[in-house]
């Protein structure tokens, strides 16, 4: 996977009279031979992919992850990623690390407890919880100290 640090990196090699090696980096390579041979657009295209170069890294990533069928809730993945998955896919995935962080939990989890053991979005989480007590594998209680909603797994 590339990193967003070493395309910055790369960018300041526009100093060495080398523009666009932060482009060939991201597998942009025409751009990039462009970048090299104008002095990254005279100047102004090397300035404007300061701002460009987190999109050009996610989108390489992307693409990347896709062509390897790499998974997008696996540790070390961007969240980007997560597109790679069919939805049934992506929802499966998360069930389980769901169910792997309650049980780390003596049998329960709340929504905010799921986003940040699985760094899915709240809704995302939410609705696969609220999914998994309606089939009947979790029971929906409030914690007495908080009030926040807590979901009970008690086959865990």
């Amino acid at each position: 996977m590339n990193s967003k640090g070493v395309s910055y990196l790369l960018w300041l090699s526009i100093f060495l009279g080398l523009g666009g090696m932060h482009r060939f980096y991201n597998g942009k390579l025409f751009s990039g031979c462009l970048w090299l041979l104008t002095g990254g657009l005279f100047g102004i295209g090397q300035l404007v992919d300061l701002f460009l170069i987190p999109d050009m890294v996610d989108a390489h990533n992307l693409k990347r992850v896709s062509q390897l069928g790499g998974s997008p809730y696996a540790p070390g993945q961007p969240a980007i990623a997560r597109l790679v998955q069919s939805p049934q896919q992506r929802e499966e995935q998360l069930r389980m690390q769901l169910l792997k962080a309650a049980q780390k939990r003596g049998g329960k989890i709340s929504i905010t407890q799921g986003v940040a053991d699985t760094g899915a979005d709240f809704g995302e989480v939410e609705l696969t919880l609220l999914g998994m007590a309606k089939k009947g594998h979790a029971d929906i209680q409030n914690d007495p100290k908080s009030g926040a909603v807590v979901y009970s797994f008690p086959a865990l």
